[in-house]
């Protein structure tokens, strides 16, 4: 029995806590309130780790790719601008399918009950938070999680380490590569408290808002799946009809890396079969080589249209109205956020979390989609991967140099480079 028990997965765990966490909510709506610490310790212990791992992620992400861009030249200029384009259109799908569906209204949060007129009145308008941007001190900053001046001092911080040559900056940017990796094992053993967190958090806020909460839940995973669909037909379908990519040879060709990711939700897993793939129907291997790693920090399109979706959810679920022009400023921090902590186990959380803190809104639905995100991590880790693949095509297009003869199959292997993502958990 203790072996079983041991041998469960923390995502099993998470979805065990969540249905104890649902019974105890209904059955004993009052006595579920006294839960309210556990759930508040977990939150608090992901806040405490937001300001250094985003800080060291995004400037050894920007930094540490600094020579290769050098070498690649007008490739690695082609690929961000693509990355660029194609995440914000992911942002913004994500971002008309959460208003459109409003699936965290009527959820209630316990956690802000009657704090929604205080955060309606800390909202600023786009000229007062633009000017908030640029930090006073970073040491502030970090102390507030202030995540949009996390942001702007990192990447001023990584910029000027670009300039640095010879040892300080390698000594720099391998102490921030160390701070990265202690970061990913912090988040790791915080997340093993996630089940107590989660369950407790669940009981709470059933226990406040009665079952409905679930069918938010569901509301909140079928309007992903639906933005997610729409995404590619109206952005990456486009896309690979201008390319001239074969789509036929392309479905073939990502059919088993997209199945790899669905399954296990991991990128890492799903990668090198993919990057071998992509070369047999036609992209060369230096173009494989460098767009799908660097699109792994730059270019997860799932992610990101589920973080637009996620963080307005959130504002909903604590009754309160976003401007537009608060949402394209939410969207900003998104969009520069995530192409920090890609790497991270997790990361979808801690790309949140940042965020919710920025904007003065509850943590509380962290914990509350926590409990479904297994499911909505296999959709958005898929779409991240066919993004990636499509996005090596389009490359090689544009460089003139997709091979349209290949027949896609792969003769032999060739070397296929790894990338840093470690996900044995839901990570993107």
């Amino acid at each position: 029995m203790l072996t079983f028990l041991r041998t469960r997965s923390l995502t099993q765990w998470i979805l065990v806590s969540m249905v104890v966490g649902t019974l105890v909510g209904w059955a004993f709506p009052e006595s579920s309130q006294s839960l309210k610490p556990l759930s508040t310790i977990f939150l608090r212990m992901i806040k405490s780790l937001i300001a250094p791992l985003i800080f060291a992620t995004l400037v050894v992400g920007i930094a540490g790719h600094g020579d290769d861009m050098k070498r690649v030249g007008r490739l690695a200029f082609k690929s961000l601008v693509y990355f660029e384009i194609v995440t914000t259109l992911a942002l913004f799908i994500g971002l008309a399918f959460v208003n459109l569906t409003e699936p965290g209204v009527g959820v209630n949060l316990p956690a802000e009950a009657g704090k929604a007129g205080e955060l309606k009145g800390k909202q600023k308008t786009f000229g007062e938070i633009v000017e908030h941007v640029p930090p006073q001190s970073v040491f502030e900053a970090a102390a507030t999680n202030d995540v949009l001046q996390i942001v702007f001092w990192s990447i001023l911080f990584a910029v000027a380490l670009t300039q640095v040559r010879g040892k300080s900056k390698e000594v720099m940017i391998n102490g921030l590569e160390s701070l990265a990796q202690v970061m990913f094992k912090f988040t790791g053993i915080v997340m093993k408290y996630a089940p107590i967190g989660i369950g407790a958090a669940i009981a709470v806020t059933v226990g406040h808002s009665g079952l409905g909460i679930l069918q938010n839940l569901a509301i909140l995973i079928l309007t992903l799946y639906i933005a997610l669909v729409v995404f590619m037909l109206v952005v990456l379908l486009p896309v690979a009809l201008v390319a001239r990519v074969p789509l036929k040879k392309f479905g073939k060709a990502i059919k088993e890396p997209a199945l790899i990711a669905f399954s296990t939700t991991s990128s890492e897993a799903a990668l090198p079969k993919a990057m071998l793939a992509m070369q047999a129907i036609g992209v060369p291997k230096r173009v494989v080589a460098f767009v799908m790693p660097t699109g792994y920090s730059f270019n997860l399109d799932g992610t990101t249209l589920y973080l637009a979706v996620a963080s307005i959810f959130a504002a909903q679920a604590a009754g309160v109205h976003m401007s537009f022009d608060q949402q394209l400023v939410m969207m900003l921090t998104l969009m520069l956020t995530s192409k920090g902590v890609a790497g991270v186990p997790r990361a979808s959380l801690v790309i949140l979390a940042g965020t919710l803190v920025s904007f003065d809104l509850p943590l509380a639905a962290i914990a509350v989609i926590l409990g479904v995100d297994e499911l909505m991590d296999m959709a958005r880790t898929t779409v991240n991967l066919i993004g990636n693949c499509l996005a090596t095509c389009v490359m090689a297009r544009w460089e003139g140099e997709f091979d349209d003869n290949a027949t896609g199959e792969l003769i032999v292997e060739p070397d296929v480079p790894t990338l840093n993502v470690t996900k044995s958990e839901p990570a993107t």
